[in-house]
């Protein structure tokens, strides 16, 4: 519009030349000039936020635009916010894209972008990796995006996340996790208080190339590789129900904290009292959101203010855990009152 509004404000100028003089005629060309520039820029700035790749299917999700593709053969995702936030900031479910996305959709509303790659049944193992890296490639080559992600990671999903952030540290802005599996001995293994996955755990070995005997020996879990990300100053946030029993906390999150702790790196643990490993995320995601708000806001951050645990006793999650006891409670008590004599 602008180029061609420019172009008729030239046209008149030449009707009427014998009106003008030459320096009249050379202030028009100049501000023609710069309305063909400020189209361009325009333009392009349109082009990032507004480009689909070749064969991706364009739909709504939640309300926002969604961009299904593929990245060599795998099956991924990005959706877009209504107005990318200043540098274009991102942030990657690596596991069970679109569950309790309370987080997820309050950073869309925040100008985040939110992307996904399907790395199913890989276990954060190094063919996985593989596949993240070409993904991050893509991404950054068609969208522009911010060079630091968050990666977000629900259960298994930590795996993914932890292991990526360990091998690329100067690519993530923070860790955001949720009840999520720092080693593969507690799960899918089962090898520590948690029932573990018989199924998973052949196949967790499989895509790693170990035996149990290897596997125990293996040292590059999250919970023995935390180095990379503390060197890095890398923010993590952990999300947890301290009555998990499939991945117990303290053989997952605690022991990240306790190990992170003492290599200096931030780490903040919200404790959801009495909730076992669902549901993830918080009903009110807003302590989550702040600390991606602050974790990528490119401040540095005073000592200490990623640091710590914070138990919500009165969040929804623990009391509708209370009360789902109460319930069960009260049914035991009524059937034990209930028996014959």
């Amino acid at each position: 519009m602008f180029g061609v509004f420019g172009g008729r404000f030239i046209s008149a100028f030449r009707m009427n030349a014998p009106l003008f003089t030459a320096v009249s005629r050379r202030a028009a060309w100049a501000f023609s000039t710069l309305i063909g520039l400020a189209s361009l820029v325009i333009g392009a700035s349109a082009a990032v936020e507004d480009s689909t790749p070749p064969a991706a299917q364009r739909s709504i999700w939640q309300g926002f635009d969604r961009l299904d593709f593929t990245v060599e053969g795998r099956a991924a995702l990005l959706v877009l916010p209504k107005k990318p936030a200043p540098g274009r900031p991102w942030i990657w479910r690596t596991e069970f894209f679109g569950h309790e996305p309370q987080a997820d959709l309050a950073l869309l509303a925040r100008g985040f972008h939110v992307a996904y790659v399907d790395v199913q049944n890989l276990y954060g193992a190094p063919v996985a990796l593989d596949a993240m890296d070409r993904f991050y490639e893509y991404l950054n080559r068609e969208f522009s995006l911010a060079p630091k992600v968050v990666l977000e990671g629900f259960s298994r999903g930590g795996l993914f996340a932890f292991n990526w952030a360990a091998r690329h540290p100067d690519r993530v802005a923070c860790l955001y996790v949720d009840a999520p599996v720092c080693d593969f001995k507690s799960w899918p293994a089962g090898w520590g208080k948690g029932p573990g996955s018989a199924t998973d755990w052949e196949r967790c070995k499989q895509v790693y190339g170990l035996t149990d005997e290897q596997a125990r020996a293996y040292a590059l879990n999250p919970v023995d590789n935390l180095a990379p990300l503390a060197a890095a100053h890398i923010p993590i946030l952990s999300v947890c129900g301290d009555a998990d029993d499939v991945v117990p906390i303290g053989e997952n999150t605690r022991l990240v904290q306790e190990r992170y702790a003492k290599l200096g790196g931030p780490m903040t643990v919200i404790i959801k009292p009495g909730v076992n490993h669902h549901p993830h995320n918080l009903k009110d995601p807003t302590r989550i959101v702040d600390f991606i708000a602050r974790a990528t806001a490119g401040t540095s951050l005073a000592a200490g203010e990623l640091t710590g645990t914070v138990r919500l006793p009165d969040c929804v999650e623990s009391r509708e855990a209370r009360l789902a006891w109460w319930r069960e409670a009260r049914f035991g008590l009524f059937i034990h009152w209930a028996r014959p004599a």
